[in-house]
């Protein structure tokens, strides 16, 4: 028995439609994660990897789980018991941090904001003098909202930055060296328009040089994994787990797609799609939820109107259009839709239509 196919525009929170090029490539043949053709996809794929992080650390991956296992290994790698961890709360991801950091025995330090507000670079540096680690979401999923992440790397002194770059990676301007980013883990379903399943990681020396020499996980040890994709040790590799090879494969035609696009003109694409998204909300008397000149691109929170049921118009919208959208989290669950413009689906023509199909179900529901 199978399931239906169905196709539906995916224009939630992520998972985004992916790239046709990442798409094509899931049904390449298989290889074998050892064979060598394989080794050589997976050092491309790592290459592609560094220039969208912004970066030239050797030990740039993708992990083979999705974003969530990107966090939790960035945190199970760094912190040992009693460590100090400033951590930035502005939503939903932050609060994650937050959990996964005292499992792993941390004294976090939470500085925490208005959910709709940028993080505040100066009120969390000034959180702790001495921290080990201080961390924070760049692009908040959960509230459309952008952070500068650039002002927190001038100010992190000796401590490591630590960043979720989920829903920006691919999409909106990253530069990890340049804004001091020493551990940063993103997914693929976003920006990157690849499916769920790979966490793109990165680490520099100097946090690898502090990292736990045994931490908790197995799976998750990078020092492990650094020798499994040979980034820092040439060509020899050491065998750590059966790759998710078709994975691997597809997101490598999607970072050959960006680039081939030209990553500057991916952000620019990606800008003016949300900007013609949260124009025309506006001129069609809705109210965007996240704090004016942080909005993210990629992803506009916009408030429910009064007297209009959320759920009703998703559902609507699912029914009639084939088309997702997504709920907001939490206190703002039934109040705020979360509308992504991530990956092929970043054009002007894209918001368009959502603007046209969003407008039919609120009067449909009404």
């Amino acid at each position: 028995m199978q399931t239906p196919i169905t196709t539906r525009s995916l224009f939630g929170p992520g998972p985004t439609n992916p790239y046709n090029e990442a798409t094509v490539a899931l049904g390449y043949p298989l290889l074998g994660h050892l064979d060598p053709l394989f080794i050589d996809r997976i050092d491309r794929t790592c290459d592609g990897l560094r220039e969208v992080w912004g970066t030239s650390n050797a030990r740039t991956l993708p992990l083979s789980a999705t974003g969530s296992a990107g966090m939790e290994a960035a945190f199970v790698n760094m912190v040992e018991p009693g460590d100090v961890v400033v951590i930035a709360v502005n939503g939903l991801f932050g609060e994650r941090m937050v959990d996964v950091a005292s499992r792993c025995g941390a004294e976090v330090v939470r500085v925490d904001h208005d959910y709709g507000q940028p993080v505040d670079a100066q009120r969390v540096a000034e959180a702790h003098p001495n921290p080990k680690i201080i961390a924070a979401v760049h692009a908040e999923t959960s509230t459309g909202v952008l952070s500068d992440i650039a002002a927190l790397g001038e100010l992190k002194g000796d401590a490591l930055l630590l960043v979720d770059a989920v829903t920006s990676i691919g999409g909106v301007e990253l530069r990890a060296d340049d804004w001091g980013i020493d551990i940063g883990y993103a997914g693929t379903q976003k920006c990157l328009g690849v499916a769920p399943g790979l966490a793109p990681f990165t680490v520099n020396d100097r946090a690898f040089e502090r990292r736990v020499e045994n931490p908790r996980s197995w799976y998750l040890d990078l020092g492990m994994l650094g020798g499994y994709v040979g980034a820092a040790s040439g060509a020899k590799r050491a065998y750590h787990h059966t790759a998710p090879v078709a994975m691997i494969a597809s997101l490598e035609a999607a970072l050959d797609r960006i680039l081939g696009e030209g990553l500057e003109n991916v952000w620019a694409r990606h800008s003016e799609a949300g900007a013609a998204l949260r124009d025309g909300l506006q001129e069609r008397g809705f109210e965007l939820f996240a704090a004016e000149g942080h909005r993210l691109p990629s992803l506009t929170t916009v408030r429910v109107p009064d007297g209009v049921n959320s759920a009703a118009v998703r559902a609507y919208l699912l029914e009639k259009y084939s088309m997702e959208i997504g709920a907001g989290v939490g206190a703002y669950a039934d109040s705020v839709w979360r509308i992504g413009l991530m990956g092929p689906n970043a054009t002007i023509g894209t918001a368009e239509v959502i603007l046209s199909a969003l407008q039919d179900a609120v009067t449909a529901t009404r």
